[in-house]
C-alpha cells in the first residue's frame, strides 16, 4: 500500500505511513516524488523512474536492465505517473533532498561558462559557438592567461553569418569570481598531460592527481556560490574527476562531509561520446564490426574499463572485445602519428554531447550509479536524469559493466 503526502506544494509518495508531512491528494497529470532510502554519500540523488523495480532497487547497476530489477507492483496513481513520465525517485538519505522539490529547470537558452581555453577548450568552444545557437544565450570563457581569453573572444566575435548577426551565441571573457554565474559550467582545465612520444600507457589516469587538485579548488567555489546548474567534467580522467567534483563540493572547511554542495545529478562526465564515436569509426570500416552501428552500445569510463557491445540482442563477446580494444587504444595510435588526440574528444564528448544534454536528448555520458560516475546512454528530463532501460543485458556484458564500476571504485 502506498501513502501520499504534500510538502512545498508537491505530492510525495511512500510505502511508509508515518512520515511527518501533511496528507496529500494526487492530482492527475501532476508530478509525483517517490521517497526512497539510500546512502547519503554514495546513493543516487534523484532520477526519472522508468520501471517500477527502480523504486525497490534505485541505486545499483540493475537500473539499466529490466530483467534484473525486482517486481514491485504499483497502484493506479503511481502507474499513471510512471507512464506519463512524471515519476521521480528522491533519496531522502541525502542532506537537503527537499531542494529537489523546488529545483525546476530554467526556461529558455542557457548561459554556459568554460574554464581553460587550451587545445581541448578552444576546440570545444568553437563547436559550441557554431552549433549552440538554439540552446545557448552566451558562452563565457575563463583562463589563467588573459592573452588567451582575449584572443578567443576576438576570434569568436568575428564568426557570424552575413546579415544574421545573432545566429550564434556571443562569447565573452568572465573573471574567475563570476565563473559560476551560469547555468552550465564546463571544466576543461588540465595539468601534466604526457607529451607526445612519452611511454605512458594510461595517459588519462596519469593526470588524475594533478587535475583532481584543480577540481577540488573549483568545487569549493561552486559550493560557495550555491551553484544550482550542471557541472560538466571534460578533463581526463573524466569519470573520477566528476566524482571528485561531487565529493569535494560537499565537504566543509575542515574536510568533513556535510552534503551542502552539488547534488550527484548536477554533475556529469563527458568522455563516453568520443569512445562511442571511435567505435563507430572502426565499425564503418570492418563488416565484422558493423553490427555496432545499428545495435551497439558503449558502457563505462573514458579509458580503462570501457566496454563496447557490438549488439544487445545478438551480443558477441569476441567481436565486442576486438571493438573495445580498438576504441580504447585509438588515442595511442594518434600519438604515434605525432599528434595529441584532442579534436574528436572536444567535439564528440564535449560540444556535441553537451548540446544534446541541454536539448534533453539521448547522449553518452557518465551519471552517478552504484557509487561511481558510470558512462551510459542517458538524457535530462523534467522528471530528472533518465538512464536507458534495456529489456535484458546479456550476462557477459553485464559482468563487464560491473567490472568497470569496480575499477572506478578502486580509483576513487
Amino acid at each position: 500500500m502506498f501513502y501520499y503526502y504534500e510538502k512545498d506544494q508537491k505530492i510525495l509518495a511512500s510505502e511508509r505511513n508515518d512520515l511527518p508531512y501533511a496528507q496529500g491528494k494526487p492530482i492527475p497529470g501532476a508530478p509525483i516524488y517517490y521517497l526512497v532510502e539510500g546512502d547519503p554519500v554514495l546513493g543516487r540523488g534523484s532520477f526519472k523512474v522508468n520501471h517500477p523495480g527502480q523504486l525497490k532497487a534505485p541505486h545499483g547497476l540493475e537500473v539499466l536492465d529490466a530483467s534484473r530489477l525486482p517486481e514491485f507492483p504499483l497502484d493506479a496513481t503511481l502507474s499513471a505517473a510512471l507512464e506519463a513520465g512524471q515519476l521521480t525517485a528522491v533519496n531522502t538519505g541525502q542532506v537537503g533532498w527537499e531542494s529537489v522539490l523546488s529545483a525546476a529547470p530554467s526556461a529558455g537558452k542557457k548561459r554556459l561558462n568554460i574554464l581553460a581555453i587550451g587545445d581541448v577548450g578552444s576546440t570545444l568552444l568553437t563547436g559550441l559557438k557554431l552549433l549552440g545557437g538554439g540552446v545557448l544565450s552566451s558562452i563565457g570563457i575563463c583562463d589563467v592567461s588573459d592573452q588567451v581569453t582575449a584572443r578567443w573572444e576576438f576570434e569568436m566575435g568575428q564568426i557570424n553569418l552575413p546579415w544574421d548577426y545573432n545566429a550564434f551565441p556571443d562569447v565573452e571573457v568572465v573573471p574567475v569570481e563570476k565563473l559560476f554565474d551560469c547555468d552550465v559550467f564546463v571544466f576543461v582545465a588540465s595539468r601534466g598531460i604526457p607529451p607526445v612520444g612519452s611511454k605512458v600507457k594510461d595517459v588519462r589516469m596519469a593526470q588524475f592527481e594533478t587535475n583532481a587538485a584543480i577540481v577540488k579548488q573549483y568545487a569549493k567555489m561552486a559550493r560557495a556560490a550555491n551553484f544550482q546548474g550542471l557541472w560538466c567534467a571534460v578533463s581526463d580522467p573524466v569519470d573520477p574527476l566528476a566524482k571528485t567534483a561531487y565529493l569535494e563540493s560537499n565537504k566543509d572547511e575542515n574536510g568533513n562531509w556535510d552534503g551542502r554542495g552539488l547534488r550527484p545529478e548536477q554533475v556529469q562526465g563527458f568522455g563516453l561520446g568520443v569512445m562511442n564515436a571511435r567505435a563507430a569509426y572502426y565499425a564503418k570500416r570492418d563488416e565484422k564490426l558493423s553490427s555496432f552501428l545499428t545495435e551497439g552500445r558503449s558502457f563505462g569510463p573514458h579509458g580503462t574499463g570501457l566496454w563496447i557491445a557490438n549488439s544487445i540482442d545478438c551480443y558477441d563477446e569476441e567481436i565486442s572485445r576486438e571493438l573495445t580494444q580498438k576504441t580504447v587504444t585509438a588515442n595511442l595510435w594518434m600519438r604515434e602519428l605525432g599528434f595529441k588526440p584532442y579534436v574528436a574528444p572536444a567535439l564528440s564528448s564535449g560540444a556535441l554531447s553537451i548540446l544534446l544534454t541541454l536539448r534533453g536528448e539521448w547522449h553518452c555520458g557518465s551519471v552517478f550509479l552504484d557509487g561511481v560516475f558510470m558512462g551510459v546512454k542517458n538524457r535530462y528530463t523534467p522528471a530528472g536524469v533518465e538512464t536507458e532501460l534495456l529489456p535484458r543485458i546479456p550476462d557477459q556484458l553485464f559482468g563487464h559493466i560491473q567490472e568497470a564500476a569496480e575499477e572506478l571504485k578502486r580509483v576513487l
